[in-house]
């Protein structure tokens, strides 16, 4: 099987980039289920990324529908390390702006009906999750937005992103409610990925790109699916070039991350006493500490 130590997650337009090369579907079944679409593996600029369409390349799962577990662990079997997730966001800031990027630091969970872990049938795990994205992977990704001075886009480093249930988008007074917890941003997909991930030992750093105000701001119309989709298109291209600088950057200079060794002291069940069936679902994720 291909592999590559950097992932992306994120719409089917991230791997629609000229700069990609040598590109492989690759089929990953996983003990958690299908993910949402096969892997896209291919070469940035010699380097082995790997893509997965978050919703399917034909957007067909909610984002209560991802198969998150199935996404992540497809990443892991690929030897991704390094992980950024591409995703739009309402923006609760009058200065993040549509068009803006943001690199959240924090995250709020506001979903309902949400696998968001591995463990469990028998054996027991508590990451450490204060810090839900590696800071350092986190400040690679920043940099390299900064440095592309791309137009109309401002780049926010830290904030905290709320991520709700959905699909419907937030009422004014949900809105207003996320505001007055000094949140930044709101999407409804990144809080499941980023335990997944850290329980999956990869380095995890969430790519906000703004599309709407959500319905709070007084001077803009309520959010609408037309609004949101022309924004996307726009996001979409500033991405693959944040993508293909942020991969030139982890590869020249790849960060050491606190989230590669998340599991050290997170597994309370004595791995002699999980079922083999368990042990045999989570191999891939145990495989250093058994």
């Amino acid at each position: 099987m291909a592999q590559a130590k950097i992932g992306i997650i994120g719409g089917s337009g991230l791997y629609k980039m000229e700069a990609l090369k040598d590109i492989e579907e690759v089929k990953i079944d996983t003990p958690f289920g299908s993910p949402s679409d096969a892997a896209i593996v291919g070469t940035l600029d010699g380097t082995p990324v790997a893509f997965m369409a978050r919703h399917g390349r034909n957007h067909t799962f909610l984002p209560s529908e991802v198969p998150y577990r199935a996404n992540i662990y497809a990443m892991k079997s690929l030897g991704v390390e390094y992980l950024i997730s591409a995703s739009a966001v309402g923006s609760l800031k009058t200065e993040a702006k549509p068009l803006d990027m943001v690199v959240p630091d924090q995250f709020i969970d506001c979903t309902k009906n949400r696998v968001s872990t591995f463990f469990g049938e028998g054996i027991v795990g508590h990451i450490t999750f204060g810090d839900p994205v590696c800071g350092e992977l986190a400040k690679v990704l920043a940099s390299a937005i900064e440095s592309l001075n791309l137009p109309d886009v401002n780049i926010h480093r830290g904030g905290t992103y709320v991520c709700m249930e959905g699909p419907a988008f937030s009422t004014k007074a949900e809105s207003n409610l996320y505001r007055s917890w000094d949140a930044t941003v709101i999407g409804m997909t990144n809080l499941p990925e980023a335990k997944l991930a850290r329980e999956a030992e990869i380095a995890y750093a969430t790519l906000a790109l703004v599309t709407d105000y959500d319905c709070w701001h007084t001077e803009h119309d309520s959010v609408t699916v037309e609004m949101v989709i022309a924004n996307l298109h726009r996001n979409a291209e500033n991405a693959q070039k944040v993508i293909q600088e942020t991969v030139r950057r982890l590869t020249e200079n790849p960060p050491v991350s606190d989230a590669h060794s998340a599991l050290k002291y997170a597994i309370l069940t004595r791995l002699d006493r999980v079922p083999a069936a368990t042990k045999e679902k989570m191999g891939l994720l145990l495989q250093k500490y058994l």
